[in-house]
């Protein structure tokens, strides 16, 4: 019955949600295309000709934005999920933290690249700490695979969740990047404990 009331009141927001009408008619794939353009809007961290890796990126419209709207821009995607073709873009289904998936996402670029997003977040279990604390972890391992991938001037953005683990993110990121920002863009809806931690330059 709980879970029925919360699936009502999940439809009744999609619809009502601005977002949602908005990636309809501009052809993305999820109203999370808008979060991505608000940290960009912001912290500048696209660019044209950039080379982009796109973490959990199913169901894809973070590569769709980028795709669209940034010239000769070279991207690859992973999730662990099938993802429906974009034009242009490089699509690995996988585990990025595997071994044979970095090979072959670094053997693609041909070398370092401008910068990794990552919208991603585990399958919720509906314990929102537990949630945190997993996702935290996924965190930390494409921080700590961001230092092999990145050029010295390369950016990192990720989810991050409000949680037991957010200062441990944060501050090993410090260690590794210069500037460091957590930013909730208004596309994240009021009620989500997320935010977006934006990485900039190498140390």
């Amino acid at each position: 019955m709980k879970k029925n009331k919360f699936s009502k009141n999940w439809i009744i927001k999609q619809k009502r949600d601005i977002y949602v009408k908005q990636s309809k008619l501009e052809g993305y794939r999820s109203r999370a295309v808008y979060k991505l353009k608000e940290i960009n809007e912001k912290f500048k961290i696209l660019k044209n000709g950039i080379s982009v890796l796109d973490l959990g990126a199913a169901p894809g419209s973070w590569s769709q934005f980028i795709s669209k709207n940034f010239k000769n821009s070279k991207i690859v995607s992973i999730d662990l999920n099938e993802m429906e073709k974009i034009e242009n873009i490089y699509q690995i289904k996988g585990d990025f933290t595997d071994e044979l998936q970095q090979k072959k996402i670094f053997n693609y670029f041909g070398g370092k690249i401008d910068s990794i997003v990552s919208d991603m977040a585990v399958n919720t279990t509906g314990n929102k700490n537990l949630d945190a604390i997993v996702t935290g972890e996924l965190t930390i391992e494409a921080l700590n695979f961001s230092t092999k991938m990145l050029k010295k001037q390369g950016n990192f953005v990720s989810k991050i969740f409000m949680g037991s683990s957010f200062n441990e993110i944060v501050s090993n990121a410090k260690k590794k990047f210069k500037e460091v920002n957590v930013f909730k863009p208004p596309a994240s809806r009021k009620d989500s404990k997320e935010s977006f931690i934006i990485c900039k330059k190498l140390r």
